[in-house]
């Protein structure tokens, strides 16, 4: 089988499993605690926090573990605009995850918020102009992904910081699907908050962080013990914490080129090569033909339904998504394919073929030509 879901998550690394194991089976203490094993816990955390502090370029009191990518977007954009006395204006754009859009949608309902999206254009990308144009001086909160989860497309995250903090707004970035294949270190350095997950890397399943900088006022979702620098309560997830901060170690170490970059490239030429000929146009890219993480490809197939491709294509030993898993098992076509312009229609035959830089060349090739092979079994060749 061929696993080409990797943007709903990855399978934990060997080198994280290493060195977690003792921490779930021997090294097992509280963090909190003073006893011995306390103490071997809570320098398990101390390291995970100066390894993706160091990953990150921040401070060490910048970082704030939390249980995974919903969670540090929801601390980031509630924590930040409940804190912050500016304002009560938000802005994000019209792709971002449902958990960012979600917490904007909470503000304006129990908090007397306002807020504006931004929209984007054909390809995905939100150009910074048009962001300005909604920026106002009360303006608290500019939430923009660095990566779209759906398309893969790059957001030009430095222009859009520049903009907002030229009026005084605070920035989050969604950098849950950047980390592996582009700098999060250099994303970091522009923004005031940036959310990674641990299980889109190599690490465990509800574990993740949020860099927010410490000098910022940040109301904590969770209250209680007072952990984090009480950011967010509750006893620390040591294992799930030291495997975030090692996938995020291993995956910007590993993030320096390599034939990956060129895979996706391979599956666009091929599906689309493969699929619209004869003035037949079976096949459309969704997301920037280059502006776009290679671990992140997107089709429409008009002719089908995106459900009945993944069958397919599942039978032919590959395995795929319709795009967000976070949406899995609803019937509502993509938000995102409808701020793309594309029609409900359209969006009910998307297919996200999504991977790590590990994933083998023949693999690829086999995928690309395995889609070509289902959706000519479904439409006819």
């Amino acid at each position: 089988m061929i696993y080409l879901d990797a943007a709903a998550t990855t399978p934990v690394r060997q080198e994280v499993l290493d060195v977690i194991i003792p921490l779930l089976t021997s090294d097992y203490g509280n963090p909190s605690s003073v006893h011995g094993m306390g103490q071997t816990a809570a320098r398990a955390l101390d390291y995970a926090r100066e390894t993706a502090a160091d990953t990150l370029g921040v401070r060490t009191g910048d970082v704030v573990f939390t249980s995974g990518g919903t969670e540090s977007n929801n601390l980031a954009v509630k924590g930040l605009a409940l804190a912050n006395p500016r304002g009560r204006h938000l802005v994000h754009s019209a792709i971002e995850h449902s958990s960012v859009l979600e917490s904007c949608a909470y503000l304006v309902k129990h908090h007397g918020f306002t807020l504006d999206v931004a929209p984007v254009d054909a390809d995905g990308i939100l150009d910074p102009d048009a962001l300005a144009a909604l920026l106002r001086e009360d303006t608290t909160l500019v939430s923009v992904m660095a990566v779209n989860n759906e398309v893969g497309t790059i957001q030009p995250i430095a222009e859009i910081a520049a903009a907002a903090h030229g009026v005084g707004a605070l920035v989050h970035t969604d950098a849950v699907q950047a980390a592996g294949w582009l700098d999060v270190a250099e994303l970091a350095r522009h923004v005031d908050a940036l959310s990674l997950s641990g299980h889109k890397l190599g690490g465990l399943k509800g574990a993740g962080l949020l860099m927010v900088r410490g000098k910022l006022a940040l109301e904590p979702l969770i209250h209680g013990g007072g952990q984090e620098r009480e950011r967010r309560s509750g006893t620390e997830n040591v294992a799930g914490a030291v495997s975030t901060a090692t996938a995020l170690r291993l995956a910007a170490e590993a993030n320096t080129g390599g034939a990956a970059n060129g895979y996706g490239d391979h599956i666009v030429q091929t599906v689309l090569k493969g699929l619209n000929t004869g003035g037949r146009t079976r096949a459309t890219l969704t997301g920037h033909a280059t502006d776009r993480v290679p671990g992140i490809v997107s089709f429409t197939f008009p002719e089908t339904g995106g459900e009945t491709v993944l069958l397919e294509l599942e039978r032919r030993g590959v395995v795929a998504s319709s795009g967000s898993a976070c949406a899995a098992g609803s019937t509502e076509p993509s938000h995102v394919l409808l701020a793309l312009g594309r029609g409900e229609q359209e969006a009910h035959t998307a297919v996200r073929l999504s991977f790590t830089r590990s994933v083998k060349e023949s693999e690829i090739a086999t995928a690309a030509r395995a889609v070509v092979a289902a959706v000519k079994a479904i439409a006819g060749p």
